[in-house]
């Protein structure tokens, strides 16, 4: 494995205390740190602080959402960010769900595809410094100019779940960034995103990045892992996204009564009605030798850059994080 990252920041620790923490991945041997948004921290204070604290990782977003900033704000962010760690960000950028965007931040959910694909094109257009004026989803961007060039062109992932981001990814991003999948569905994901780059013509269509947000629990807790697995896996696997992108990947038998008891208000029995088996698959725990075997695996499926979330199960998560760093 010759990338590993880590979700960042860390729960339940004030921002401003977490540059120890920061500090022992870059010298355990991590190589990448990503951040998250959703309800906690934004996601570039995180990476502005990472860029002082460990000036040799590269920093990334898994994701921002293409909804929540105004193009031009977005653009700034991107900027001053790749200005403070020049060459070493990557922009994560994603459709994110309705949830976020809608529920929380009053949004329209509407045509993530073309959301998605004109602010990658949008952004490309503006971290050059040129003027741009360009259709963001049907939205009139006039006579922008960014003030904070980055010295280095900024590497664009777009987050997918399903064919049409997926494509989207290979034709016209750098790379592509998968969440809350198995290690056997990697080869299925990753197989339309190279066949869209080679139908782009892109000169090595094997080179588009596969970023993979895997989550982790390193305990030998079963009991514990099965209870909080299911809490986990409902939590995301019931939003109408992640619901679809599992069903297309054929695990509509196995998920299916969650989803009917789920919808019916019945989240007890729903949770029970999770099969161990898709804890295992979406899951991965054990001692961080275990864990270690089951990140490759991701590896040998084609993920080339496997991101650590941490699940908080009752372990202490910073020796984890470390013993999974040494266990590779």
């Amino acid at each position: 494995m010759t990338r590993l990252g880590m979700t960042v920041p860390f729960d339940n620790v004030p921002l401003g205390e977490q540059r120890d923490r920061f500090v022992e991945l870059e010298d355990a041997g991590y190589t990448d740190l990503w951040s998250a948004e959703a309800m906690g921290a934004d996601a570039f204070t995180p990476l502005a602080l990472a860029s002082v604290w460990t000036p040799s990782m590269r920093l990334g977003t898994a994701i921002v959402p293409a909804f929540t900033r105004g193009p031009a704000l977005l653009a700034q962010s991107v900027g001053a960010l790749a200005q403070a760690a020049p060459g070493r960000f990557t922009l994560g950028l994603g459709t994110s769900s309705d949830v976020i965007v809608e529920r929380w931040n009053g949004i329209d959910f509407d045509r993530p595809y073309y959301q998605v694909r004109d602010m990658v094109r949008f952004l490309r257009a503006s971290l050059t410094g040129d003027k741009v004026s360009a259709e963001v989803n049907g939205t009139s961007i006039k006579g922008f100019r960014l003030g904070v060039v980055p010295s280095e062109p900024v590497p664009i992932h777009i987050a997918a779940l399903r064919e049409g981001m997926l494509a989207l990814a290979g034709r016209e991003a750098d790379g592509v960034i998968l969440n809350w999948l198995a290690a056997s569905d990697v080869p299925t994901v990753t197989k339309i995103v190279h066949d869209a780059a080679e139908g782009a013509g892109r000169p090595d269509p094997q080179n588009v990045e596969v970023v993979a947000r895997l989550f982790v629990a390193v305990t030998e807790d079963r009991d514990t892992v099965m209870a909080l697995g299911r809490h986990a896996i409902a939590a995301y696997l019931n939003v109408p996204v992640y619901r679809a992108f599992h069903e297309w990947l054929g695990r509509g038998e196995q998920l299916g009564e969650m989803w009917r008891l789920w919808g019916e208000g019945d989240r007890k029995a729903a949770l029970e009605a999770i099969l161990d088996s898709v804890v295992d698959e979406l899951i991965i725990w054990g001692s961080a030798g275990t864990c270690r075997e089951h990140l490759d695996a991701y590896v040998d499926a084609g993920v080339t850059t496997p991101v650590v979330a941490l699940l908080p199960f009752g372990y202490d998560e910073r020796a984890a994080a470390r013993a999974l760093a040494a266990a590779g």
